[in-house]
């Protein structure tokens, strides 16, 4: 029983490795510049580990990495929201992290979810859908923090696809221009944008 609930951890473990490497090698390479093989050294994981965690091959482990980025985009808007005040705040706090990734990063990193939109989005149909995924996650995430501060559901959805967009474009073209200027632009638009719609409205006197 022991035995059996060990290698369950060892093989989850495994499985884990595997697609923490193909996130960061998209973000370094892209999903066609990733090797299979490149992942496996990457990993440090056994040789024939990766078809037998993930038998689908390549679109199912890129599935994965894509999952993996979206949960920790999500966690980082979520903690965000715990440690900032207005929408803005939040905004500003999420792209100082993205920015600070950029720069450490020599602008070599982007988000795996629009690089594999980008490569992939018309030629597999299952990527297409798990970045669409997503991305709806980071909407929903900015959508629930909006709506707690007072907007409502159709409103907030509508502001947090904007800002969601915004940032996925900005961070494109800052790694265009190796600089973090259009994130930080993005930042204060979009701080200025969501403070004034995430404010309640002012009650009308009869």
């Amino acid at each position: 029983m022991g035995e059996t609930k060990s290698a369950e951890t060892k093989g989850a473990r495994t499985s884990a490795r595997l697609a923490e490497s193909m996130l960061e090698l998209i973000q370094a390479r892209g999903y066609s510049g990733t090797g299979l093989n490149t992942v496996v050294e990457h990993a440090g994981a056994p040789k024939g580990s990766l078809y037998f965690h993930f038998p689908e091959g390549k679109e199912a482990l890129g599935e994965k990495a894509i999952a993996l980025a979206a949960e920790r985009f999500g966690s980082l808007v979520a903690d965000s929201a715990l440690e900032s005040g207005t929408p803005g705040d939040v905004v500003r706090r999420v792209i100082d992290v993205l920015a600070g990734m950029l720069t450490d990063s020599d602008f070599q990193l982007g988000c795996p979810v629009s690089v594999v939109t980008l490569e992939m989005g018309a030629h597999s149909e299952r990527l297409r859908s798990a970045c669409a995924d997503a991305f709806d996650t980071w909407v929903t995430a900015v959508a629930d923090h909006l709506v707690a501060h007072g907007r409502s559901r159709a409103q907030a959805r509508t502001l947090a696809t904007t800002v969601v967009s915004t940032v996925e474009g900005s961070v494109i073209v800052s790694r265009a221009q190796r600089s973090v200027e259009p994130l930080r632009c993005a930042a204060e638009v979009l701080a200025v944008l969501l403070d004034q719609y995430a404010a309640p409205a002012p009650e009308v006197s009869s």
